[in-house]
């Protein structure tokens, strides 16, 4: 790819970590008792048709845990469709006393692709 500004761009941040959203729903709290800090999760973005397309956390078995918080789907969502890639490793997990917003926290490494 060229150095056109319409082409692939690069992350906001490179580095980060999030909090994992929608703990609460379904038979997450059960697969979130299976996770340990330093777990690897798979981050998969919803389909590019969606309006306000957000970036699911699963385990690396495939079930969906959770979403990262709208403020990061808004540019990471895009930038995955784009051919970046991500990794997310888990350095927090909560007591169930913990609110379920703040109960996960993972750190999300981006790459870049070939330009």
């Amino acid at each position: 790819m060229g150095e056109n500004s319409d082409q692939f761009q690069a992350p906001v941040a490179r580095v980060f970590r999030a909090t994992v959203h929608g703990l609460a729903f379904g038979n997450r709290a059960a697969l979130l008792a299976r996770v340990r800090e330093g777990d690897t999760m798979l981050l998969i973005p919803d389909p590019p048709v969606q309006p306000q397309p957000q970036v699911w956390v699963h385990l690396e078995t495939g079930e969906p845990i959770g979403h990262l918080p709208d403020e990061i789907n808004g540019w990471l969502a895009r930038w995955l469709h784009e051919g970046g890639r991500a990794a997310a490793r888990v350095v927090r997990v909560g007591s169930p006393h913990v609110p379920s917003w703040r109960r996960l926290v993972v750190e999300v490494t981006c790459e870049g692709v070939a330009t």
